[in-house]
């Protein structure tokens, strides 16, 4: 897992949003002193991600919190599964719930669908890749939880790599232009990676040395067409229009990457709950 305290901005941003100005029924209801112990679940089964900068959202409400992990982000869990133990002043566990609970449904959402996509493939050899949409702020935490269900990263910014795509063709002339441009600028690049939609395209590609070919928006035939064309000479990724519903018919193609969106912008969270389930005053012991 990445550092939790590296994420402590982006987590007291989230805070802010959802207090506001306070939590009005927790103040009226809950004394001060007042502390508590409380389990997270899962409600149906789920590939967990996400723990411990979910429950850092209550450590920076209180540090006196203290959460005990029963499980680890990558297992899969049973509905009913206790992830974690979380015990402190119970303002802090009311206050931090939702921020806490919503990134950790989110994420574990995240891993949950890309284990989905990656067991599709399986024994084809190919990878599942993430990609840059994501939500703004989320990105880093994002690809974690990809990793997580067994995806593999991608770019995670502009700067990790060269993938010149359609409008940077449309502004130097062309996949040739393009490439020896990005060569004579930074000739150090291994890898320089062309989007291509046909297979005019691909040739031009191949003739220039690209090391990866993005296969967008293709058909089957069209990708099984771009295969026997490139022979192996280029890494073969497929992009666009993938689904659980034809991931592996594209996998079987004979492409070696498949790159998805929705397993970041669209996954849908895992049901989760938090229960207190004892209240004490510890100036009463």
């Amino acid at each position: 897992m990445l550092p939790a305290v590296l994420f402590d901005d982006w987590l007291k941003n989230a805070l802010r949003e959802d207090l506001g100005t306070g939590d009005i029924t927790t103040e009226i209801l809950v004394p001060a002193g007042l502390w508590g112990r409380a389990e997270i679940l899962a409600k149906e089964t789920a590939v967990v991600a996400g723990l411990e900068v979910a429950c850092r959202v209550f450590r920076l409400l209180d540090e006196a919190v203290v959460c005990r992990f029963l499980v680890s982000d990558g297992m899969t869990v049973a509905p009913g599964r206790i992830l974690s133990v979380v015990e402190g002043p119970l303002r802090a566990l009311l206050c931090g719930e939702r921020v806490a609970l919503n990134l950790l449904q989110h994420l574990s959402g995240v891993a949950t669908l890309t284990q989905r996509y990656v067991q599709e493939v399986a024994g084809t050899g190919v990878k599942i890749l993430d990609t840059r949409k994501t939500l703004p702020g989320l990105r880093i935490l994002e690809k974690y939880a990809v990793r997580v269900g067994g995806g593999v990263s991608h770019r995670a910014s502009l700067s990790e790599g060269v993938l010149i795509k359609e409008n940077h063709l449309r502004a130097c002339g062309g996949i040739r232009q393009a490439v020896e441009a990005v060569r004579a600028l930074c000739p150090q690049l291994r890898e320089v990676e062309v989007e291509v939609t046909n297979a005019a395209e691909t040739k031009e590609a191949l003739e220039a040395g690209v090391s990866r070919i993005l296969l967008d928006n293709m058909t089957l035939d069209d990708l099984r067409s771009m295969v026997s064309l490139v022979r192996g000479r280029a890494t073969l990724e497929v992009s666009g229009g993938v689904g659980l519903e034809n991931v592996r018919c594209i996998a079987d193609t004979g492409v070696d990457l498949i790159s998805v969106g929705r397993i970041s912008h669209s996954a849908p969270g895992v049901d989760l709950s938090m229960l207190v389930r004892d209240v004490w005053d510890p100036s009463s012991k």
